[in-house]
């Protein structure tokens, strides 16, 4: 077992904001890419969270991150938008263009915002339920570093490329479903990596297309799998999730796409005769009155999760979850006791602080 260090909320968000600050970022920048950072660590998706920090910093360091970004609508309808977000941090652009999805919903209904010249942006749910608090349903999606197999394939043509819907309800906690659309996402490879541990079946394949446990079969030539892992499994229909958002994550918007999506780690070069302009993103926010009164949907909305929680569990099982709830529960115990970090990110993050002359 990995050794484990705690922070306070605070102290990973003032040290991750000074770092922002010192890679050039405003200060309004520097706390939105913040918050939207260790949000992932609140919500237990540690791969996502300050364990990532080193590797925008690299980017920054290789030019391929803007920290004064121009952002820009470059095309509209009343419920649609182009945003160029000018090679910017994802954990940036991604609430920019959120908010003006949200802003097209109150006018008329819906709004849909597809983005190109981005970067990674974190976890897709924090974005989506951005539209929570408008009595809107949040969706965010992004394609990612082409890491993926597709179906019967050896080479690898999409990213991990995940899916966050979020829905309002009246007492109960927002439905929030958060996944990628791979069998497991490249961050719990990393996790694995850390604790030199093999990786379930079903995950990885190797360079041949033969199944494999490797959690370093990345750095091999290898491939992550769709979800569903095989043919037999329904491997076809991750692939087709995964195309999905590819297609409007970066064909809409004039990213780039399939194997030509800029990686994530800035050793890795970046893909020859790219057809558009950085990572993609898509966001949709639909405003619940534009279908039925927001109260009384969200009364239904709290029938429906309650019945969920009454099915009878599985033996062995002592619940059923609502998507959302494993991450609602580590944010309600990590503000209160404190975020845990593994060793291993712990002394990434001290070589950040020493880079920067900081403290954390």
């Amino acid at each position: 077992m990995a050794a484990v260090a705690l922070y306070s909320y605070d102290q990973l968000y003032q040290f991750t904001y000074k770092v922002f600050k010192s890679m050039g970022c405003s200060n309004e920048h520097a706390n939105t890419a913040s918050v939207g950072l260790i949000a992932a660590d609140l919500r237990g998706i540690d791969s996502h969270g300050v364990a990532r920090l080193s590797g925008y910093i690299r980017l920054w360091e290789a030019n391929r991150i803007n920290a004064t970004p121009d952002i820009q609508i470059v095309h509209q309808t009343p419920s649609t938008a182009v945003v160029d977000g000018d090679a910017g941090l994802g954990l940036v652009i991604a609430p920019f263009a959120m908010q003006v999805a949200i802003e097209k919903a109150k006018n008329v209904g819906t709004g849909w915002v597809s983005v190109r010249n981005t970067n990674h942006f974190g976890i897709a749910g924090h974005h989506a339920m951005m539209a929570l608090e408008h009595d809107m349903i949040g969706m965010a999606m992004t394609n990612a570093s082409a890491l993926v197999a597709p179906t019967f394939s050896i080479e690898r043509m999409l990213g991990t490329n995940p899916i966050a819907v979020a829905i309002p309800a009246k007492e109960q906690p927002a439905f929030v479903a958060d996944f990628a659309t791979t069998t497991a996402a490249n961050g719990k490879l990393e996790i694995l990596q850390r604790k030199n541990a093999d990786t379930p079946s079903g995950w990885v394949q190797d360079k041949e297309g033969q199944p494999s446990s490797d959690a370093n079969i990345l750095k091999k030539q290898g491939a992550l799998l769709p979800l569903g892992s095989d043919r037999e499994h329904g491997s076809h229909k991750g692939y087709a999730l995964g195309s999905i958002v590819d297609i409007f994550s970066a064909v809409l918007s004039g990213a780039s796409y399939g194997p030509w999506a800029p990686p994530f780690p800035a050793y890795v070069p970046m893909p020859e005769n790219m057809p558009g302009k950085g990572l993609g993103h898509f966001f949709g926010a639909m405003r619940i009155d534009a279908f039925r009164p927001a109260e009384e949907f969200k009364e239904h909305m709290d029938n429906w999760i309650q019945r969920f929680r009454s099915a009878k569990p599985a033996e062995g099982f002592d619940k059923v979850l609502i998507p959302g709830d494993p991450e609602r529960e580590a944010e309600h115990k990590r503000k209160s006791e404190g975020i845990p970090v593994v060793e291993s990110v712990a002394e990434d993050l001290e070589l950040v602080a020493k880079k920067f002359g900081l403290i954390i």
